[in-house]
């Protein structure tokens, strides 16, 4: 308990500190807490308990919160989500999917910690980079943007072709997998809920949540920082949280068209198999908008060519104004050498 309280992952990627002295200070204080963490605490405990932590708040939390919104409001709940409809969950089936869920969140744990313990033994060594020294952001967004192009070509093609099988022969060489998966993850009418996330027969849990982000990160392994890791680990929770909510006021110009194509999956599981839709795109299984006409309506909506122009005047202007400040510094020192010389 004391790791997870300590773990300061918050304070480095969610600073709301602007200015320079503060920045710095906070990640003086990030790095002497990091280390402390580092030094007193097995790699594989860091791994373990931070991970676990991302997950409690990135999606026990709020789905908790959002299923109890959906449960006590309905009337307003169903203004704002997809199709302005809510399944209708009595107690008891609250509390099967409740206990589904945690299931799946200690079986997803517990597989971690065992891959994670049989490696590093295996290896003798850590399976992520866990030292004091802290990865380079540029580093940082490279592996992230690699972990997550692995996430969706994995997610993508385990999602299409063992969970939802396109023909009777292909639903047979599965071996009842997508029958699971259809019968757990797909049993409740209407757009999901974030608890949903996680409320799946295991086996196809496991191969649509665990192992497209389990995998790419031990491709990685040798190079990928724990903290990087657990940059990825909380963003995707983050974003599957949000997608797996079926509101329709979510914020942004890509994650409200994943959260609308998200819905209309759980509507209707012909489609929409990846996680940001660019492969169904591709291989034209997109149900709704794609998502190419959702980032050019979301930009049109929300006028980000002009808000991009505004921006890039200002800082032009602020660029100008530095370059007149320069020049008038230096004609400044140019008039009092030229004083100084004539013996003023």
């Amino acid at each position: 308990m004391d790791l997870l309280l300590s773990l300061p992952i918050a304070s480095y990627f969610f600073s709301t500190s602007l200015t320079s002295w503060s920045t710095s200070l906070n990640l003086l204080f990030f790095y002497m807490t990091w280390s402390t963490l580092v030094l007193s605490h097995s790699p594989l405990k860091v791994e373990l308990y931070g991970v676990t932590a991302l997950r409690l708040v990135f999606w026990l939390v709020p789905s908790l919160l959002f299923l109890l919104f959906d449960t006590l409001v309905p009337s307003l709940s169903e203004t704002i989500k997809f199709n302005s409809s809510l399944p209708r969950l009595d107690s008891r089936t609250i509390t099967k999917l409740v206990t589904l869920a945690l299931f799946n969140f200690g079986l997803e744990t517990a597989l971690e910690f065992g891959s994670s313990l049989f490696l590093s033994t295996m290896l003798q060594e850590p399976v992520f980079r866990t030292s004091t020294t802290l990865p380079l952001p540029w580093q940082m967004i490279k592996h992230i943007a690699l972990l997550f192009t692995a996430r969706e070509f994995l997610t993508y093609y385990i999602h299409r072709y063992l969970l939802h099988p396109p023909t009777t022969q292909a639903r047979k060489q599965t071996g009842g997998i997508s029958t699971l998966h259809k019968n757990y993850a797909h049993n409740l009418r209407g757009p999901p809920f974030s608890l949903q996330l996680m409320c799946d027969h295991p086996l196809p849990f496991l191969l649509h949540r665990f192992l497209p982000l389990y995998i790419p990160a031990l491709a990685l392994r040798k190079d990928l920082h724990v903290l990087t890791y657990f940059a990825f680990v909380g963003l995707a929770t983050i974003e599957e949280t949000l997608s797996m909510s079926g509101y329709t006021v979510i914020p942004g110009i890509i994650m409200g068209g994943i959260t609308r194509r998200n819905a209309l999956h759980y509507c209707r599981p012909v489609g929409n198999f990846g996680c940001w839709g660019f492969l169904d795109w591709v291989h034209g299984t997109s149900l709704g908008n794609d998502v190419v006409k959702d980032i050019k309506d979301e930009a049109r909506k929300h006028r980000l060519k002009e808000r991009s122009a505004k921006k890039a005047d200002d800082a032009g202007g602020m660029l100008q104004n530095g370059v007149e400040g320069l020049r008038r510094s230096a004609r400044s020192r140019t008039g009092r050498k030229s004083n100084a010389n004539n013996g003023y």
